[in-house]
């Protein structure tokens, strides 16, 4: 998962977006939640309603046959092996060109203004539904994803794309509490930990309302997806108790605070995690006891990509237990790729049973995406 940036330009290729049913404010307020400013929001918006309707299965189901000889590609930055893209384009034939990205609203915003013509995008899976709900992607062939079957099962068959029809699994992660082992007295077991006195003004807590929110329901016991209004008044409550002890609500500058010894606890990915403790072997993480949110990354193609073939065959080669390994060890990301795990040089293991049942993916919060950000508003503001 990553942190949000600032809207690119976004203006012409409006006219062939898709139609939807979704209401305009629920929609805006979904974007809202993701970080997307309101004028990106508002042209994609706008794509929704003009666009024709989405490719039906039956005109995009054949990915067969011989490849196109280029490939365009649109992922995060540092978020790939470094031999990978070379290594294809020897072994297919196929000339990759390989653009790099820093926000889903860039790739929202590229998208948005007609796509760039690129092949394989990768947004956060919480966008997914966004962009397939407005017929900005194609459905998946899989009968040419021979190695669909080497992805876990926990990631290909849950998530917001259950059963991979738009997207593919690429990286995954967890948000969990990352911490100094040599700054603080015990490791942080609980959620409660950030109301802990002991370290005020000495962690923080990630600028993000659905993860914050989502970390103070489950230090009820609650999910981290729950809509009713009761809960909801009582995670925002928690949260503004918290907040006197917080340094900041901040995303961005946390692994470099964990390394310097600025702060000793961090509420985090775990890809930043990683990161950080390859930098200071003293950086931890663990997952809170009261549990917290599974992510992931996703590749997709989208709607209108000229290279469709080709998009498949490196989705395909992407799946491969040795190319699955080498983008993991070298990207920072957990793979979810099962037959790449045992040749992972700092193995992120799935999460066992006990695990599992303490985390989850953050779903759509359908009506309720209206009260969330007005408690995160409150919360902010308070």
């Amino acid at each position: 998962m990553r942190s949000e940036g600032v809207a690119r330009r976004g203006q012409k290729g409006a006219a062939r977006c898709a139609r939807t049913t979704i209401p305009r404010r629920e929609f805006l307020l979904h974007c809202a939640q993701l970080g997307l400013s309101a004028s990106t929001a508002s042209l994609l918006l706008g794509c929704i309603t003009k666009r024709t309707p989405p490719p039906s299965d039956e005109a995009a189901a054949s990915a067969a046959g011989p490849l196109e000889r280029e490939l365009r590609i649109f992922n995060w930055s540092d978020y790939i092996g470094r031999t990978t893209v070379a290594d294809f384009e020897r072994e297919f034939g196929v000339r990759v060109s390989y653009d790099t990205y820093e926000s889903n609203e860039e790739l929202l915003a590229k998208l948005v203004a007609g796509g760039g013509g690129y092949d394989i995008i990768c947004p956060t899976g919480y966008l997914v539904p966004l962009l397939a709900e407005a017929g900005m992607l194609q459905p998946l062939d899989h009968g040419v994803l021979s190695n669909w079957s080497n992805l876990l099962p926990l990631f290909a068959g849950q998530g917001v794309d259950a059963g991979g029809r738009y997207a593919m699994p690429y990286q995954w992660g967890m948000t969990g509490v990352a911490y100094r082992t040599d700054l603080v007295a015990a490791p942080p077991e609980s959620w409660g930990a950030f109301a802990d006195a002991a370290l005020h003004g000495r962690s923080t807590m990630l600028d993000d309302g659905r993860e914050v929110l989502g970390a103070m329901l489950r230090w009820r016991g609650e999910s981290l997806n729950a809509t009713e209004p009761a809960l909801l008044e009582a995670a925002r409550q928690d949260a503004l108790a918290i907040k006197p002890n917080l340094r900041a609500y901040i995303s961005a500058a946390v692994k470099g605070q964990l390394i310097s010894g600025d702060i000793s606890v961090a509420q985090l990915y775990l890809s930043d995690a990683r990161m950080a403790r390859g930098e200071e072997s003293r950086v931890a993480f663990t997952v809170p006891k009261e549990g917290s949110t599974l992510y992931a990354d996703y590749f997709a193609i989208p709607r209108d990509a000229p290279n469709r073939r080709a998009a498949h065959a490196f989705l395909n080669y992407v799946l491969r237990a040795d190319v699955g390994a080498a983008i993991s060890n070298e990207g920072g990301g957990a793979s979810p790729n099962g037959a790449a795990l045992p040749l992972l040089t700092d193995p992120v293991p799935p999460p066992d049973a006990a695990l599992q049942a303490r985390l989850e993916f953050q779903r759509d919060l359908g009506a309720a995406t209206d009260l969330w950000d007005r408690m995160w508003t409150e919360v902010k503001a308070g």
